[in-house]
């Protein structure tokens, strides 16, 4: 089983996954929404603020991934997303992905109530 922590208060985040849930194959993922029970991510040793800034997901392996990399993983798993998974593997294009996930998880980040008050509590 994969396991995707997600940001499950931020709406662009929950949209998101929501699509993926609805394409993906069942019994494949679990979705764990992270500002809402972060117990799973006390057992993993993740920080609720790293969390926050960027998508994390394990393999059925124990490995994990962050941001782009994260999306990677998920999109190799959805019959919709595999050429955009293979198009963003692609050099040039995945250091791309990777400055602009980045930036812009940053942004969303400073942006978001709750996950300015996780930061100031130092979660």
């Amino acid at each position: 089983m994969i396991t995707v922590f997600y940001d499950d208060k931020c709406s662009l985040c929950s949209r998101e996954i929501r699509l993926y849930k609805k394409i993906a194959p069942k019994d494949l993922f679990s979705w764990v929404g992270i500002a809402s029970s972060s117990k799973e991510l006390n057992h993993e040793n993740i920080k609720i603020v790293d969390a926050l800034m960027y998508l994390h997901v394990k393999d059925c392996k124990g490995n994990f991934y962050i941001g782009v990399d994260a999306f990677k993983l998920i999109w190799s798993k959805l019959s919709y997303f595999k050429y955009l998974n293979y198009i963003i593997s692609l050099p040039v294009i995945y250091q791309l992905a990777g400055f602009f996930y980045n930036k812009f998880a940053k942004y969303r980040f400073n942006k978001l109530e709750h996950c300015k008050i996780a930061f100031k509590n130092g979660e």
